[in-house]
């Protein structure tokens, strides 16, 4: 019988509410034996590659818990090796660069004693125009040419810093060398000796530790089999 009325209702009513009195009585009719589970069933599994977080942790499956568990500890290991990088960064930059104990720190700093020191403008030209490079390599850019240093400890404990790289001014270039120490009673590296060699004159020191009294870089020591005055 009310399959009959719906029918003759509808086609009492104005034709222009026909279509929206029918769309309502599909949907009461079709809405009238859905589940949980059958929309469970229809909407699309979660994944560890599709998961969004919108399906409440109680409408998932086993399997989709599973699922979302292996997503989130994937993304928990992402963000702790981010982290990890993120420190190891920061960590070499430090000790590279900001350190006043860092291999840049030390160049910077005698690299400035070179072009404020008469003897070496006097050879290289004006301290303004005077640059500091490393190693020739394939790249073109001075800037980018890397600085030859190396830290090695000997048998006392005692660590040397050993550096040289290049300057260049308008009048000439030249060679600078260092040589630094630290001893274990020591807070931090002091000069053995800071030299500039240019080809044709004298050496010129702008640190000696030879030749200053009482210095703690003037005992003799042992590197590499060899003794360094």
């Amino acid at each position: 019988m009310k399959s009959l009325v719906r029918p003759v209702s509808i086609l009492k009513c104005p034709p222009s509410l026909r279509p929206i009195l029918a769309a309502r009585l599909y949907a009461t009719e079709t809405g009238l034996g859905t589940s949980n589970a059958s929309l469970r069933r229809r909407r699309k599994a979660v994944t560890p590659f599709n998961d969004d977080g919108r399906v409440p942790w109680g409408d998932l499956t086993g399997k989709e818990k599973v699922s979302r568990a292996t997503q989130q500890t994937f993304n928990f290991s992402f963000i702790v090796l981010g982290a990890i990088m993120t420190g190891g960064v920061a960590y070499f930059m430090y000790t590279e660069v900001f350190s006043l104990d860092s291999k840049t720190s030390h160049f910077n700093r005698a690299f400035d004693q070179v072009r404020k020191d008469s003897r070496c403008t006097e050879l290289l030209g004006n301290s303004k125009k005077i640059t500091a490079y490393g190693e020739p390599t394939w790249n073109k850019w001075r800037r980018a040419r890397p600085i030859a240093s190396t830290i090695r400890k000997d048998q006392y404990g005692t660590e040397h810093l050993i550096m040289h790289f290049n300057v260049e001014g308008p009048l000439d270039k030249g060679v600078v060398n260092m040589h630094m120490m630290k001893k274990p009673s020591d807070s931090e590296f002091l000069y053995k000796y800071l030299a500039l060699d240019v080809r044709g004159h004298q050496r010129i020191y702008l640190e000696n530790a030879d030749a200053t009294p009482d210095s703690t870089a003037k005992n003799k020591t042992k590197l590499f089999g060899v003794s360094w005055r």
